[in-house]
């Protein structure tokens, strides 16, 4: 589980922004809300995060973070040499040439060769530098690990800005270093190189970052309608479990199959009322992205990942949406305690939420976006109505009109 990220020059985060998902100690333990941040420990976290602001108020950049970070973790290792990182700095002149910096605390093993171990914090974090019309290189990456509550954290590896990578014993680096020294390029990160190169922890690390799910871009991508009809054509049970929601959420759907077309896979679905099946081009808009978004969040519940979702309310009608944000509540559903990430401006959803699940964006008026949770507005008690208060000012966050 993810509990804590922190961004800095990227996007329209000019100054650093740190988002703790943490739960107050004294905060009533709600049937499915939070989770404990590894089995065993004291400290929870949310398992649904919303973000709300108004329109540019950097909500999607919190979500571009994570994307980036798990792009960075699992792909990186594709890119063209010499070629930009998939992101841009704080657009002013102070800051164009200064360093990005990024970083997640997430959950993990306390003993690394033993899948039975208690778990503990790890911290990966990320630097990266270059002036503004030169290719990025990374300054500095490293990945730290608190092995207990009772000891101090150790370093598992450590990049510098000259490249190269020190790492304690228990990260295995032996066997591996000098191929590592040799395929290591400048703008590519250590855990993605080492991946490739199938180093035992850097390879689980390749996997976590698999569990994520987003819909965010990093790279431009052609032929989304297409790839995902694929997708669902090389996974016939994810069609099963569709149909079965379908049901439920009533699209006016029956149900999808599947068929072998002149130019590879087709989608069709069955309607109530009519006698024929209907290809995927007659569909509305929202059921489309309904359909592309779904794979996101059940490879999140069936792995225990994160779905990291922009505008998640735009493909899904209001009274729809707190059934899907139940699929993460329901411990029967979400067994393995995955995370779902959202931005999403219909503010009616906050009668649906708890105060630890509520982020906020608010854009200054020299374009820096500054983040803050609904737990940390002072005096936000758990019973009031959060929709109403949102809607009178009581915790910013709004659009200014006229």
């Amino acid at each position: 589980m993810l509990f804590e990220l922190e961004i800095e020059n990227f996007f329209s985060i000019r100054d650093k922004q740190v988002v703790d998902l943490r739960v107050a100690a004294n905060a009533p333990d709600l049937p499915g809300r939070f989770a404990p941040i590894w089995p065993g420990s004291a400290e929870r976290a949310s398992k649904v995060i919303a973000i709300f602001g108004p329109n540019a108020s950097g909500k999607s950049t919190v979500l571009r973070a994570l994307s980036f970070i798990t792009w960075f973790v699992r792909d990186s290792f594709q890119l063209v040499p010499n070629s930009r990182l998939p992101y841009e700095r704080f657009n002013s002149n102070d800051t164009l040439d200064a360093p990005t910096r990024l970083s997640i605390s997430f959950a993990g093993l306390s003993d690394l060769e033993d899948a039975t171990s208690e778990g503990c914090r790890y911290t990966y974090s990320v630097e990266i530098g270059g002036l503004r019309d030169q290719p990025q290189h990374i300054r500095w990456e490293a990945l730290h690990f608190w092995p207990s509550p009772s000891r101090r954290k150790v370093r598992l590896f450590e990049r510098d800005r000259d490249g190269k990578v020190s790492a304690a014993s228990a990260f295995g680096l032996t066997g591996f270093r000098q191929a590592l020294e040799k395929v290591l390029r400048p703008n590519v990160s250590v855990i993605s190189t080492l991946a490739q190169l199938k180093h035992p922890f850097a390879t689980k690390l390749w996997e976590a970052a698999n569990s994520v799910s987003t819909n965010i871009l990093i790279e431009r991508a052609e032929g989304l309608e297409d790839l995902m009809v694929r997708h669902y054509a090389d996974n016939p049970k994810l069609v099963e479990t569709l149909n079965r929601e379908i049901e439920r959420i009533d699209l006016g759907i029956r149900g999808m199959r599947m068929e072998h077309g002149p130019s590879g896979p087709i989608a069709l679905f069955m309607h109530e009322g009519h006698d024929g099946p209907m290809p995927l081009i007659l569909e509305s808009h929202g059921t489309r992205l309904f359909l592309r978004l779904y794979p996101f969040l059940i490879n999140a519940l069936e792995t225990g990942g994160m779905a990291v979702i922009d505008e998640l309310d735009t493909a899904i009608h209001p009274l729809v949406l707190p059934e899907i944000l139940r699929w993460f509540h329901d411990p029967d559903r979400n067994p393995h305690n995955a995370q779902l990430w959202m931005t999403c401006h219909n503010a009616s959803l906050l009668e649906e939420l708890v105060k630890e699940e509520v982020l906020f964006c608010i854009k200054s008026q020299t374009g820096r976006t500054e983040v803050y949770a609904l737990q940390d507005v002072q005096a936000v008690r758990r019973d009031e109505n959060h929709y109403r208060k949102y809607l009178g000012g009581a915790y910013g966050a709004l659009p200014h009109i006229g």
